[in-house]
């Protein structure tokens, strides 16, 4: 079975919640006899094909990039050809410009769409887009959201309801690098001796205006692993607020990544709205059985943390909120610990990427047969 997925960016040029999707999708369902391909745009698409672990990626030339949207010309052309070798499409939701390539070229190759998230932040251009999308999702044989609360708490996807399946996102642990003790002592010498991570794209929806206000006046100290556009403004926000504990790391490597969520106390994950959808990160957090910290904004975050039992979940925005939550699972290690035991049980019971393949493969060939 050959599938194309097709989404604005990838590996190797983007790293991010849906890339490394794609990416466990494309690894993991070979061994059912999938062949995965995958179809983006780049900046700098030199050379046009390369190779990511097992599967190839196809770079069309990025002519535009506007509200948050890449658009291509070269991309109508590569993905007549791509899906004329294709025997099923994988789109990845939301980016309007992949709403008109499928539309234009009238493949005719059964589809499935992955909703990563509504659109939250473009809801001005939303009423413009809104015909175009309608007519994208109606074109869909099926459509697959990552958690049941994010199906039950979108408006958009409440109209395809029938055409609709949940398969939780899911991660495949030997996929990540091993931890060594070298590296753990190189950190250990460089950071506090106990302290909270987070780990994301330094973006307007993660919440860390908040965090930051939650830790002035606290000794709870806390790593940032990240970059992104918002890290210039944070960093000097935390300078305003004369904070002690915020210790931005920048972007760092999968091994480094890992290292420090094994090293921490519980991830803070304080997104506030939906355009969080998931958190790939918590299913990090959760593979390393490690207590979270959530906001409930109707999403997959908190069905991967489930409050009170893989950690504490509390109201969007509220600095006091996520400082009782902090001072919680900071002076009460046990919990913290029966918290984090729990976490890695979910995460082995939902959210392996085992699992996440083997569905989609079904729902594959479903269409397929059908």
């Amino acid at each position: 079975m050959r599938v194309l997925h097709f989404f604005k960016t990838y590996l190797p040029d983007t790293t991010g919640g849906i890339e490394q999707v794609i990416y466990q999708l494309c690894e993991g369902t070979r061994e059912q006899g999938v062949e995965s391909k995958v179809l983006t745009l780049s900046p700098n698409p030199r050379p046009a094909t390369v190779q990511v672990a097992r599967h190839q990626v196809v770079r069309a030339r990025q002519d535009l990039y506007v509200a948050s949207t890449g658009f291509s010309a070269q991309a109508f052309g590569l993905f007549r050809q791509l899906a004329s070798e294709a025997d099923l499409i994988h789109f990845h939701f939301p980016w309007p410009a992949m709403d008109l390539v499928h539309l234009c070229t009238r493949h005719g190759k059964p589809t499935v769409l992955s909703y990563h998230s509504d659109i939250v932040k473009q809801r001005g251009l939303l009423a413009l887009y809104r015909p175009l999308m309608s007519r994208f999702l109606d074109s869909m044989d099926r459509i697959i959201v990552a958690s049941p609360n994010y199906q039950q708490t979108s408006s958009t996807l409440r109209r395809y309801e029938a055409k609709t399946r949940v398969v939780p996102f899911g991660l495949d642990p030997s996929s990540y690098p091993p931890l060594t003790s070298e590296l753990a002592d190189r950190w250990r010498h460089r950071l506090p001796e106990r302290f909270f991570v987070f780990v994301g794209v330094l973006r307007y929806y993660k919440g860390l205006d908040t965090l930051l206000e939650a830790l002035a006046g606290t000794p709870y100290q806390v790593v940032i692993v990240g970059s992104g556009p918002e890290e210039d403004r944070l960093k000097a926000k935390a300078v305003r607020l004369g904070l002690q504990g915020a210790h931005f790391l920048g972007w760092l490597d999968d091994a480094d990544k890992a290292c420090l969520i094994d090293m921490s106390l519980g991830m803070v994950f304080p997104s506030h709205l939906r355009s969080e959808a998931f958190g790939i990160s918590l299913l990090e957090a959760s593979m390393y059985g490690k207590p979270m910290i959530t906001c409930e904004i109707g999403t997959g975050t908190t069905y991967v943390n489930e409050g009170n039992r893989t950690g504490l979940v509390i109201p969007p925005d509220d600095p006091k909120a996520l400082r009782a939550a902090m001072h919680q699972l900071w002076e009460q290690p046990a919990l913290a610990h029966r918290m984090g035991v729990a976490a890695r049980q979910r995460f082995e019971t939902l959210f392996t990427a085992e699992r996440m393949c083997r569905e989609t493969v079904s729902i594959y060939r479903e269409l397929i047969a059908g």
